[in-house]
């Protein structure tokens, strides 16, 4: 016996069904495809159910899966190294103007890097002044420029590790990459322990100071008489694009008047932190120069 309340697919009632199940197929059809998740995202946003900051997080975790390390590597030529063979009473005025956690440490080459020195390790040194920087190495964890970021992030979670070298695929240095510089890809620049949600200016040193780059000219001018051109940008990282004419890397430097300039960090966008030095003698603007 045939129920009573069904319906055939020929009934007009039947056919409306049809065209109801078929419409909300459509409304409420998962994603097949990459392009299909950002869609949704993008509609999420307009609509307001995320924030940006959200907004930006996916979409940068869904970009990292197709980046690999060679993208988002410090490239070679302007990695900060230590020589192994360097007391290391020497190396610790080079540690502290640095800044970094973490030093990659070669024997002899540049390109034979035997281990990572990490900046804490400073404190088994000052109890123990005979220790050298080899005594104090740690084993470095070397990446082919293929591997893929989302792979590079899983690795340095289970690893506990925050630092890779770079290697090409006939083994020679190209570069390196910190967790941080991978977590940059999704949740944008990190910065470091010099941030203050006020204060972009710090003093490093005699008539030198560490600037972040969004320091506005106005303010720096003001600051350290630094007498900054006016010009199609607002903050110092981007007068020393302007000047270059690209993106600053970390390692370029410019002069303008009695003051150097350069790049402490910077990421593929920008300039992230400046530090400035008065100078005894005039100059003016030069010809840009780097690290290289």
């Amino acid at each position: 016996m045939s129920d009573p309340h069904s319906t055939s697919p020929g009934s007009p009632s039947g056919k409306k069904n049809n065209l109801i199940k078929r419409l909300l197929s459509r409304v409420r059809r998962e994603p097949e495809d990459r392009e299909g998740i950002l869609t949704v995202i993008d509609a999420a946003r307009a609509r307001n159910l995320i924030d940006s900051n959200a907004y930006s997080m996916l979409k940068g975790a869904l970009a990292v899966s197709d980046m690999t390390a060679a993208e988002i590597m410090v490239p070679r030529a302007q990695m900060d190294l230590l020589d192994v063979n360097v007391p290391l009473k020497n190396l610790v005025p080079r540690i502290l103007e640095m800044a970094h956690s973490r030093f990659p440490v070669f024997d002899e080459d540049r390109d034979n890097l035997i281990g990572i020195f990490m900046t804490k390790d400073l404190l088994r040194y000052v109890m123990n002044p005979s220790l050298t920087l080899r005594d104090l190495i740690r084993p470095a964890v070397f990446i082919p420029e293929t591997k893929r970021v989302n792979v590079l992030l899983q690795a340095f979670r289970q690893q506990r590790n925050h630092i890779a070298i770079v290697i090409d695929e006939h083994g020679g240095v190209t570069g390196l990459v910190t967790l941080e510089d991978v977590l940059e890809q999704i949740v944008g620049a990190i910065e470091d322990e010099f941030d203050d949600s006020e204060q972009t200016i710090f003093a490093d040193g005699l008539q030198t100071w560490r600037v972040m780059a969004t320091t506005e000219i106005d303010t720096l001018n003001e600051a350290l008489t630094c007498a900054l051109p006016e010009g199609d940008y607002e903050t110092v990282g981007g007068w020393f694009a302007h000047a270059l004419g690209r993106i600053p890397k970390r390692g370029d430097r410019l002069q303008l008047n009695h003051t150097q300039f350069e790049v402490l960090r910077a990421d593929a966008r920008r300039a992230l932190w400046v530090r400035i030095r008065k100078l005894p003698d005039t100059h003016n603007i030069v010809t840009p120069s780097t690290s290289d």
